[in-house]
Formats: structure tokens, C-alpha cells, sequence
């Protein structure tokens, strides 16, 4: 078991991560190679209220690893593509 903190812990107060669904949930589950951990949080993020301020979030600021707005690292890539060539 994890001993890290839940996200909202980690996050500046008066943002829109406050409202997230994942924060009161072990960041670890986000960015853990385990398939099912990688589906939960996927899960999670889809009834999240702010799951597109935090795929923004993602995409602009290049996250590398992890589920961010219920993507993972290879469906941000596609999407970052698909702004290139639309800009």
C-alpha cells in the first residue's frame, strides 16, 4: 500500500484540481504500469466534472506519463498531433 498522500494534499488551494474527482485518491493509481489500476483510473476520470480542464492541463503542459482527463500517454500524443496539424 501507498503511502502517498491523496492529491488534494498536493494541490494549491482555489484551482480546478479542488473539484476533481480523484482528490481524495493515492495519486500512485494514475501512473501505476498495472492495467486494471490504469482502467480504475480511467473510470474515474470519466464521471470527473472537470476532466477537460485537467486533459488542458495534460496537453499543454506535455505530461509524459500517467492518466490525465482519462487519456494515457499515447492517446495525448494523437490528440497533440491532430492540434498541430489543425493550427
Amino acid at each position: 500500500m501507498s503511502t502517498t498522500p491523496p492529491l488534494i494534499a498536493l494541490l494549491p488551494t482555489g484551482t480546478w484540481q479542488q473539484d476533481a474527482a480523484c482528490r481524495d485518491t493515492d495519486p500512485d493509481l494514475f501512473f501505476s504500469p498495472d492495467e486494471a489500476d490504469r482502467r480504475a483510473a480511467m473510470e474515474l476520470c470519466a464521471s470527473c466534472p472537470v476532466r477537460l480542464d485537467c486533459l488542458e492541463h495534460a496537453l499543454e503542459t506535455r505530461e509524459a506519463y500517467g492518466i490525465w482527463g482519462g487519456t494515457d500517454e499515447q492517446e495525448r500524443k494523437r490528440l497533440l498531433r491532430r492540434r498541430r496539424r489543425a493550427a
